[in-house]
């Protein structure tokens, strides 16, 4: 009974999540706006590469999402490495710090950014949009980096010095591979974060620098268009698409490590 219900409860927030993705999926490839459907169709999808703003739009959250997460994962990067060096009272402080910008709501931040970027005289605009992106994509990375520096042995980084390797070497060719899956999985949770954000990038944005959430939240005052769907799918299958390659990768790493050191075992 037990597992039962165990199987019934994971089947049951799974089709939570999920149902409304199929249902978006299967009604952008209605042929008519309303939710009767009326049959198959690609006009939506052949519509939306005909629509400028949504196209425009798109390729501004692409631009400030890339820009946004590359800085935010170099600088998350760093900071982690750094915490994760210093003593124990003021690593602590440090991580309260980084989990606050977490749980700090995003109107709070939105409307602090914009008023920082006021009192610096900047004007709204892509540089302002995508230093409010930086801001609260680096504590994202941070702590994804953050597990894979407490699990790693400072014993292989020793052993690559006392093999000839100067620290510098030693970085690159130890450090740096052995935290890689928390640094893509930060990059990735930040160009996530990047392109879902609506709060502070309507705050911080200017005309010339409209991003996808804000064009989708000007059309519901009217009626949101079925090429929101076709997007919303097409943006869908490419996620699914990193997700699937990304965790195949990790998975042909693993067995090609436990062959290895079964090689190893072996001889």
């Amino acid at each position: 009974m037990k597992k039962f219900f165990s199987s019934f409860y994971t089947n049951l927030v799974l089709l939570f999540l999920y149902v409304p993705i199929v249902v978006l999926i299967i009604y952008s490839f209605n042929s008519s706006k309303g939710r009767v459907w009326t049959g198959f169709s690609l006009e939506w999808y052949e519509k939306l590469f005909h629509n400028g703003v949504i196209l425009s739009s798109m390729l501004n959250t692409l631009i400030v999402a890339i820009i946004a997460s590359v800085a935010a994962t170099i600088l998350g990067t760093t900071a982690a490495l750094g915490m994760h060096n210093m003593k124990k009272v003021p690593r602590n402080v440090i991580k309260n710090v980084t989990y606050m910008q977490i749980l700090n709501p995003e109107i709070v931040t939105g409307i602090s950014l914009m008023l920082m970027f006021s009192f610096f005289r900047m004007n709204p605009g892509f540089v302002t949009l995508i230093l409010a992106h930086i801001t609260f994509c680096v504590p994202t990375v941070v702590l994804n980096i953050l597990p894979k520096l407490r699990q790693l042995n400072k014993s292989i980084y020793e052993a690559a010095l006392d093999l000839g390797c100067n620290k510098t070497q030693a970085f690159f060719k130890v450090i740096i591979p052995e935290i890689m899956p928390g640094i893509v999985t930060g990059f990735l949770m930040a160009v996530t974060y990047s392109i879902d954000d609506f709060v502070i990038s309507y705050f911080t944005t200017g005309p010339t620098a409209q991003t996808l959430p804000i064009t989708i939240y000007s059309m519901t005052k009217k009626r949101v268009s079925p090429e929101i769907n076709a997007l919303s799918t097409l943006m869908f299958a490419v996620v699914l698409a990193i997700l699937i390659f990304v965790n195949t990768n990790d998975i042909k790493k693993e067995k090609e490590t436990v062959k290895k050191i079964a090689g190893y075992k072996n001889n």
